[in-house]
């Protein structure tokens, strides 16, 4: 056996371990979530006496699956658009401009991103109860927004720069403005990037349950990842219910990614090589 192949069978077995790793918890949630509570307790890892699929339907019914579902596609529906408007007319300004002021305020989006959510969480809920944001899932929807428009700037302003200016220049002398210029012209063919940013804000807004714990008062509003927390009591935790919330509540964001991974790869690796 060559070096090559040695070295591509090492590399193989280290991918192999790391992709245990990854995967093992996830296993172990799902076959605890077939468990009774005593069973779990017994043992983790043991595998259940008796498939109890009654968890998943009654922690369906327990955490108003379809209702949450909805408040989440909500916000979802509010954050994403806004992110990828609001990102795409700056990261295209921006782009577009040249100029030390121009710079300096990509630079300002990008640093936001190195921001830490846990250092603003306390004047944000502050904030959002000042612009009667709290408590509801349209005001979540906006506050996604302004936590997440700097990635959407930061991509956009990348794969801006690979659309010839020329285009532009052809638009301007048939008459069109530069509103009609961007959503006619140059927005479709930032239809990659979109879709790559679509995408990751989707799986971020699905999975989040801290923003949606701070911003979400109503238990009707809650978001689904959110609803899981109803089974955490205060004195007992129904741990084969929980578990088999939380695996009702990953598979839409599984499917989404297994389908649609190609497709952020190559987005993102698209707008690095371009930007």
């Amino acid at each position: 056996m060559t070096q090559s192949h040695t070295q591509k069978w090492l590399i193989a077995l280290v991918l192999l371990l790391c992709a245990a790793v990854s995967i093992s918890p996830i296993l172990l949630s799902l076959v605890n979530s077939f468990k009774t509570i005593g069973e779990i307790f017994a043992s983790v890892t043991s595998l259940p006496s008796k498939f109890h699929f009654e968890n998943y339907t009654e922690a369906f019914s327990r955490i108003h699956m379809i209702r949450s579902t909805f408040n989440t596609l909500i916000v979802s529906f509010i954050g994403i658009g806004g992110i990828v408007v609001a990102g795409a007319l700056a990261g295209y300004k921006l782009s577009r401009t040249g100029g030390k002021l121009s710079g300096f305020m990509f630079l300002l989006f990008v640093s936001a991103m190195l921001v830490p959510f846990h250092a603003i969480m306390i004047p944000l809920t502050q904030i959002s109860m000042d612009l009667s944001l709290h408590g509801h899932i349209v005001g979540l929807g906006l506050i996604c927004i302004g936590l997440s428009v700097n990635m959407g700037v930061f991509l956009y302003h990348g794969f801006v720069k690979s659309i010839p200016r020329e285009m532009e220049e052809a638009a301007y002398m048939d008459g069109y403005g530069e509103f009609r210029t961007f959503f006619g012209i140059i927005f479709p063919l930032l239809l990659p990037i979109t879709v790559t940013l679509g995408i990751i804000m989707f799986l971020w807004i699905w999975n989040d349950f801290l923003l949606p714990m701070l911003m979400l008062t109503d238990k009707n509003q809650y978001t689904i990842v959110l609803s899981t927390n109803v089974l955490f009591g205060e004195y007992v935790n129904e741990w084969n219910l929980i578990l088999a919330a939380l695996i009702i509540a990953v598979i839409p964001v599984v499917l989404l990614y297994a389908f649609f991974q190609r497709y952020i790869i190559q987005g993102l690796t698209n707008g690095a090589v371009k930007g």
